[in-house]
């Protein structure tokens, strides 16, 4: 490999290392959010991204844990995402990267990226049926926005995954021939 394809993947390692401590900080802060907006309400205004959703807790609590699920849940998927391109790009050799390990976990991060996409549109219409009901849900749709581009991300991670299942059978026959 070149030096400037090496300078290349370790900048992006950094990268995707940095992203995934942005993503693993925002998922503990909504965690806490979450606990403070149970016992403490009142501290709510002062913590992370000040999503105050007691207004929906008074009046709905089903609604409240459902919002706050999908909120957790597709947090939590992101931070585990990168975590899994973290192990993928730390294990990866790149002089010879048709592997086993390569490939499943290629086929993790596009499910991973498919469960974050479908679980964001399906949130995106519990809050959309949730406004229906008179509910103010304009300040949650940064958690689900990209809903649309994660699927399709997912779709093309999981179209290159099975390319490297086959690049995978195809390296191990030659080498059994050889």
């Amino acid at each position: 490999m070149s030096k400037t394809n090496n300078f290349v993947f370790w900048s992006l390692y950094i990268v995707t290392w940095l992203i995934f401590i942005g993503l693993y900080i925002e998922a503990g802060g909504i965690i806490v959010n979450f606990f403070f907006s149970l016992y403490r309400p009142e501290f709510v205004q002062n913590l992370y991204q000040k999503l105050d959703l007691t207004e929906m807790y008074n009046n709905s609590r089903l609604a409240f844990f459902g919002v706050y699920s999908f909120i957790l849940t597709i947090s939590v998927l992101k931070a585990c995402l990168f975590y899994i391109v973290i192990r993928l790009m730390h294990k990866m050799d790149l002089s010879k990267p048709f592997s086993t390990f390569v490939a499943r976990q290629i086929s993790q991060i596009s499910y991973y990226t498919l469960s974050i996409g479908l679980l964001s549109c399906i949130a995106n219409q519990f809050s959309k049926n949730l406004m229906h009901h008179g509910f103010n849900t304009d300040s949650l749709n940064q958690f689900w926005k990209d809903g649309e581009a994660f699927i399709l991300m997912g779709a093309v991670i999981y179209i290159i995954a099975i390319i490297f299942k086959k690049g995978v059978d195809i390296q191990n026959e030659n080498d059994l021939t050889v």
